[in-house]
């Protein structure tokens, strides 16, 4: 079944093959979807290249989104090749290194503090800013988010902080573009080894705990998070905004 059959949308987040935004890639590329990825910088480029190259044959696209002009400059790339399209993929999250471990409050500065909601929360509201005009009628918009936002997770210090920001991020924003028949909805899977997450100060005991309390015994995959995603990107999700799916075998109700 071809669910994103038509679908154009933007893919973001991408750093390796074990990135859940590649995951996420995969799967609507295998359900028809039409994709165009971004890149931060020259050092990852050529890697995501590879990844995406065989998904693809439009352009990669540079975009920081610390910069508005990044931002500015990819939906104007994107309004030259497709005109309109149908949502984007914000699979985008970063904290100083130095914050995801030990003692929250002597670890957090008012910089990192800065940073982590710029990078972390603040970029999906600029990229809502400049692509809502060139979005179409029943696109979707998809958020990676993590349980840490609701309850402490240990060394995850800020970035408990901006997922929170997030998650808020996505209920306003889905009230203010619902008169437009878009929709926007969070995915908080469980934690899995990423380059992202190996920031984090012990992540394999975290990932130990989850699968020792879960409910379900089915361990979570980039796979399993690419089925939610292209479920939501596709047309059989209409009429569900502002949510956020848990995708963590239940570990979240215990």
């Amino acid at each position: 079944m071809d669910l994103l059959l038509g679908k154009k949308i933007l893919i973001t987040g991408i750093l390796n093959k074990y990135s859940i935004a590649y995951g996420i890639a995969c799967t609507m590329y295998k359900h028809k979807a039409n994709l165009i990825f971004t890149y931060q910088n020259k050092k990852n480029k050529e890697k995501i290249k590879k990844l995406a190259g065989k998904m693809t044959k439009n352009p990669l696209i540079k975009c920081d989104v610390s910069k508005d002009t990044d931002l500015k400059y990819l939906f104007f790339k994107i309004s030259q090749i497709w005109n309109k399209f149908d949502g984007f993929v914000h699979s985008i999250a970063f904290a100083p290194n130095n914050t995801l471990k030990g003692d929250f409050i002597k670890n957090t500065s008012r910089l990192t503090f800065q940073i982590s909601h710029d990078i972390s929360s603040y970029s999906l509201l600029g990229m809502v800013k400049e692509s809502i005009n060139i979005l179409n009628e029943k696109s979707s918009i998809i958020v990676l988010t993590y349980l840490g936002s609701r309850i402490v997770i240990n060394n995850y210090n800020i970035m408990g902080l901006a997922k929170s920001s997030l998650e808020a991020n996505i209920r306003y924003i889905a009230c203010n573009i619902g008169n437009k028949n878009i929709r926007i909805n969070g995915i908080s899977p469980a934690p899995l080894k990423t380059s992202a997450s190996s920031q984090i100060k012990n992540i394999s005991n975290i990932i130990k705990l989850y699968k020792k309390n879960s409910p379900l015994s089915e361990k979570i995959t980039i796979k399993h998070i690419g089925n939610v995603a292209t479920f939501l990107a596709s047309d059989l999700s209409l009429g569900i905004t502002g949510e956020i799916i848990n995708l963590d075998s239940g570990f979240n109700i215990k």
